[in-house]
């Protein structure tokens, strides 16, 4: 098989597992792949993580470059930007994806930069497509579509004269297939000349806080925005979420006046979720909030305003004050169970 053709991903690991945004890039990657024909190709760099080749495989990866090294358990820029920087340089893969997380908003432009390929950052989605500049068509190319000018407007953004085509990509966005466990990878281990100057850090312990907020795997999500009124309101959407076995939401207007934390907060700058049911209370439905939910499966719009946006993308809307809906809400809940 070719290794010149080949959709790659960087997989970001923590304790040899890989990071669940590398397995939704690895999907994502195997849908664009069949678009052009080509193969999908992982780079994992760690220490003792061949292991993780094979559940690469079942999310779509044909392929899987590994490096193994004591040294690599953590991420720490300029060794994993070498190995990156020598895996691409070789390789020659057609695009690259990075997780738009920490580290990968940390790698990506430095390989991009070394390589002087183009660098889209936080998309939200990636099409193939075609694409004409002046008199010099472009076949097959990546389009890179992120939210921009505060996310007032989506743009699609490509890079075709030069390859890799390169972006990361937000956490959450893109959708991670069903593991097909009969699927096999190739792994390739990959050597290369790691200096003790490569490593002019050293991660002695790094501690690592229990998330108490699952919105990315909730099925059920109650979201409060600036509507809602006051941080003791919020009581009122934390007892519809406990009524319905829901987690906690918010919008980032809510978040900034300090009525709940930021790890609650759904839309363009938090988390992107996509639960079965998204109830939105208070929620004007501004542009970077809808990003980061409108994929959920069923939304639910609560607002006094009947032309609030959010009701433009809800499945059902419900005009009135949320401190008596919600009440309602939970009283009719409550007597079905």
């Amino acid at each position: 098989m070719s290794t010149d053709n080949s959709v790659m991903v960087y997989i970001q690991q923590s304790q040899g597992k890989a990071a669940e945004v590398s397995l939704e890039l690895v999907s994502k990657a195997r849908e664009l792949a069949d678009k052009l024909g080509a193969e999908v190709s992982a780079a994992l760099f760690g220490d003792k993580v061949s292991g993780e080749a094979a559940r690469l495989a079942g999310y779509g990866a044909d392929r899987v470059y590994v490096m193994e090294d004591p040294r690599l358990k953590f991420y720490t820029p300029i060794p994993y930007s070498k190995l990156m920087i020598q895996v691409v340089s070789e390789r020659k893969p057609q695009i690259v994806l990075y997780g738009a997380t920490t580290e990968g908003r940390d790698l990506a432009p430095r390989v991009a930069s070394h390589l002087k390929v183009g660098l889209t950052a936080d998309c939200t989605d990636l099409q193939i497509g075609d694409h004409k500049q002046q008199d010099t068509e472009y076949k097959n190319i990546l389009y890179q579509i992120r939210p921009a000018f505060g996310g007032n407007i989506i743009a699609t953004i490509v890079s075709p004269e030069k390859k890799p085509q390169m972006a990361t990509v937000r956490e959450g966005v893109m959708r991670m297939a069903v593991p097909n466990t009969s699927r096999k990878a190739e792994v390739v281990n990959i050597t290369a000349k790691l200096n003790p100057e490569d490593f002019p850090s050293e991660i002695i312990e790094r501690v690592m806080e229990e998330k108490t907020v699952n919105l990315k795997g909730a099925q059920i999500i109650v979201s409060g925005g600036m509507g809602v009124g006051s941080k003791e309101n919020f009581a009122l959407i934390r007892e519809l979420a406990q009524t319905l076995g829901a987690e906690v939401g918010a919008s980032r207007a809510a978040v900034d006046q300090g009525f709940i934390g930021k790890e609650h907060q759904v839309g363009q700058t938090g988390t992107t979720v996509r639960p079965k049911l998204y109830i939105a209370c208070g929620i004007s439905g501004a542009i970077q909030h809808r990003a980061g939910m409108d994929a959920s499966s069923r939304i639910i719009a609560i607002n006094s305003d009947p032309e609030a946006p959010i009701f433009g993308i809800a499945h059902y809307g419900i005009v009135g004050d949320l401190n008596e809906v919600i009440p309602l809400m939970i009283k009719a809940y409550k007597a079905r169970v």
